[in-house]
Order: structure tokens, then C-alpha cells, then sequence
């Protein structure tokens, strides 16, 4: 009887054990079910978590200046501005309108023009040999209708990239009706770009601008900073004017007291930017006895920039006719420019200019 009794315990205690460790193995199952559902739910709340922050902290598009973008090589057009050329066609397009002194006291234009399809630009006038300086420095295909004896013979001396309407096809150039001979003479982007090519100029230029310009707004906000909400300039023959307008932050433009508009658009004509540079001048000794002018612009030239409202006074370093210029501030750093247009106003040494 005692050995069965003993027999009964022994399977009682089997039974027991295995039940014990039935029940530890589902108790284990049973744990590494919830740490698996507890980590597959961090998971989600981690990418949940990373979602929202790439939603709420996008990155922001870098600026870029606009005004002088791409590869497109510049073209240089010499603009006529006697009374009967005006108004002229194509200046508002223009990231640089050279403006500087020809003969009998006038002034001349020589725009620049980059990745832009202009159908109409002129009047188109001819070439001054100082005007060469400034498409060089930009590395510009120079494009004239005619020429001084000066400026023909440093365009061969500079071999300058150069379309001449007097010489070039008739298919470049053409005259129009509303005005007359000699301020007549138009052409356009897409001719000159043809003809360019037929003469196996170059079409890119990899050149820096010759101007410093930047994305962030430039107020002069400057104890020395003159207040030019209105710019006088007035040369021997021509008075250029600029009022700024507060609404648009640009500077309009005014030749002898009137508004400036665009021969075909009848857009005002209108900057962001003015740089006045005074270069001394004489009347060459050519034999023509036609007046024309020479130009003292190589050296440290003083100046003014001009934008939003203030002038800030400048130097104006030029090193040699085709280097290109540097335009810095008082204490020798190159002055930041705007994003925009800019009318270079280049003026006889003892031109009284004034600001209010």
C-alpha cells in the first residue's frame, strides 16, 4: 500500500512540474507578444514624429540673382539720345545703360543686354572709341552703325567682337518710318545673335558681372548717406534726371525735363540703380574739327551709388581700358550692388551734380 501511495505523489508532482512549465512558456509567449507590439508601435510614432518635422521645417529655396544670370554672352548696342532719336527702344531691358559724354556736349547710350529677346532696339548710332572700355569689361559683342576714326581703328587694335550696320547685312539692320535719317536704324536681339554666329563670334562668355550684386536688399543706411530722392545731372548739352518713386523703390528717368518712356512699349523708362562716375575730357585734335571727345577714365575715379532713396560717395578704380572696373566705398570694400538695373552715368569733371 505505501509503494502505491508513493506512485501517486510522484505522478501528482509530474503533473504539477509540467503544468509549471506550460504555464512559464505561454507566460514568456505572452511578454514577447507585447514587447514586439510595443516596439513595432515606437516605430510608427518615431516616423510619425519625423514626418511632422520634415513637414514643418521645409528647406527654403536659395536666393538668386536675377539681373545677370546664364551664359549668354552680352551684347553692347550704342543707342542714339539727340532729341530726335528720343524716345529709344529697348533701355528698360538693358542690366547696364552706359551714359557718357560725346561731342557738342551730348551724351550717347550704349546699353547691355544678357539672355533677353528684344524684337526692336535703337536707335541705333555709331561707335566712340571710349565706349569700347566698357563692352570689353563686360565682354560684350559690341554692335554700332558706323564709327569715328578712333573707335574703328581700337576695335581692330582690341579685336573687338564687333557688328557694324554699315557694313554688316542689310538683314541686321533696318530703318523705320517714324523717324528720320541718321536716328532711324533698328535692329534686335535674334539678328544680331544670327549674325554673330555667321561671323563665328563667340556666343557664351563665363565673365563675372562687373558689378557686385546681391540678393539682399541695400538700403545705404549710413551716417554719411545723402538723401537723392531727386538727381540732377546736368552735362554741357543734355540734363539727365532721375526721381525716385517710393511705390515701385525705382529711380525714373528724365532727359531734359521730360519722362522717359519706351518708343514701342510706353513703359516708363526706370532703374534700381545709379553709379556716377566724374572722368575728366578733351576735345581731340583729330584734323575733323568735329568735336570729338577723349576720355580720362583709367585711374581712381570719384563717384557716386545710388539706390532706394540715398547716395553713398565712391571710388571708381580702372586699371587699364579693358580691365574691368572696381567700384568700392570710402574705406576700400567693393560696394554691394542690387538686383536690378543700373543707369552708369559717366560725366565731365566739374559736372554740378546735385541730390534732394
Amino acid at each position: 500500500m505505501k509503494e502505491k501511495g508513493n506512485i501517486g505523489i510522484n505522478i501528482l508532482i509530474v503533473i504539477l512540474v509540467l503544468l509549471i512549465i506550460t504555464a512559464g512558456v505561454l507566460l514568456f509567449i505572452k511578454i514577447m507578444e507585447g514587447q514586439t507590439v510595443l516596439t513595432n508601435n515606437n516605430l510608427e510614432e518615431n516616423q510619425e514624429e519625423e514626418n511632422v518635422i520634415i513637414e514643418e521645417e521645409p528647406k527654403e529655396p536659395e536666393k538668386q540673382v536675377q539681373i545677370f544670370t546664364g551664359t549668354d554672352r552680352p551684347i553692347a548696342v550704342m543707342i542714339d539720345n539727340v532729341g530726335e532719336a528720343i524716345p529709344q527702344a529697348g533701355l528698360n531691358d538693358a542690366y547696364i545703360v552706359y551714359e557718357i559724354i560725346a561731342e557738342g556736349g551730348l551724351t550717347r547710350y550704349m546699353a547691355l543686354f544678357k539672355g533677353v529677346d528684344l524684337e526692336k532696339i535703337g536707335p541705333v548710332r555709331s561707335s566712340r572709341h571710349y565706349f569700347l572700355d566698357y563692352a570689353m569689361e563686360n565682354d560684350a559683342i559690341y554692335v554700332h552703325y558706323g564709327w569715328s576714326p578712333q573707335a574703328e581703328s581700337d576695335i581692330s587694335k582690341y579685336k573687338i567682337n564687333n557688328i557694324n550696320g554699315i557694313t554688316a547685312p542689310s538683314t541686321t539692320f533696318w530703318r523705320v518710318k517714324d523717324k528720320s535719317s541718321p536716328h532711324n536704324a533698328v535692329t534686335s536681339t535674334e539678328k544680331i545673335k544670327n549674325q554673330a554666329e555667321k561671323f563665328g563670334y563667340r556666343m557664351e562668355s563665363d565673365s563675372r558681372s562687373v558689378l557686385n550684386y546681391v540678393t539682399d536688399e541695400v538700403t545705404l543706411d549710413t551716417e554719411d548717406a545723402i538723401i537723392a530722392t531727386d538727381i540732377l545731372i546736368p552735362y554741357p548739352s543734355c540734363k539727365s534726371r532721375f526721381k525716385y518713386n517710393e511705390e515701385t523703390a525705382r529711380y525714373e528717368r528724365y532727359t531734359n525735363g521730360t519722362l522717359l518712356k519706351d518708343w514701342d512699349t510706353k513703359e516708363v523708362v526706370s532703374t534700381k540703380n545709379i553709379i556716377i562716375t566724374f572722368a575728366g575730357n578733351s576735345t581731340l585734335n583729330d584734323g575733323e574739327g568735329k568735336g570729338r571727345q577723349d576720355l580720362d577714365n583709367v585711374g581712381d575715379l570719384k563717384g557716386y551709388y545710388i539706390t532706394n532713396g540715398k547716395a553713398i560717395e565712391i571710388v571708381c578704380s580702372k586699371n587699364s581700358r579693358n580691365s574691368k572696373t572696381v567700384y568700392k566705398d570710402l574705406e576700400g570694400n567693393v560696394i554691394n550692388v542690387n538686383d536690378g538695373n543700373t543707369f552708369i552715368e559717366i560725366c565731365p569733371l566739374n559736372t554740378n551734380v546735385t541730390f534732394e
